[in-house]
């Protein structure tokens, strides 16, 4: 059996470049953070996309030699969840107000549903096979 190693499948690359944003988005945060009236808003910002931007370069890498829907549907919650919550604290500190009511929370538990669709995948997880 010899696994499948293919650098370009889509969820790869979809992880891959939303863990860079999601890291040069964190780094953006922490630098207005510094230079801001609203820098607790742009700390967590930043704790949010720099913590979670390892976690798509990791389901990237893992994408490419096991398969489940399960990181795929993280890799989804991940990224809506990342948008919301930190979309309405940029948006509270450059607009003065939010996306709309519940954002926040509503991102912040699609970035929980998200850890729970990893910890799923343990059990549907299977290696990608080269193609005959």
């Amino acid at each position: 059996m010899t696994l499948h190693l293919d650098p370009t499948t889509r969820l790869s690359r979809l992880s891959l470049a939303l863990g860079g944003l999601s890291g040069a988005l964190g780094v953006v945060s922490l630098a207005l953070s510094a230079h801001s009236s609203a820098s607790d808003l742009m700390a967590t910002s930043a704790q949010m996309l720099l913590f979670h931007a390892p976690v798509f370069l990791g389901l990237g890498i893992l994408s490419q030699v096991r398969s489940s829907p399960f990181l795929t549907l993280s890799v989804l919650l991940f990224s809506c969840g990342l948008t919301l919550f930190c979309g309405d604290l940029f948006s509270r500190m450059i607009l003065g107000h939010r996306l709309f009511a519940m954002a926040a929370p509503t991102g912040g538990l699609l970035v929980i549903l998200g850890w729970i669709a990893i910890g799923l995948s343990a059990f549907s997880i299977k290696p990608r096979r080269s193609p005959s």
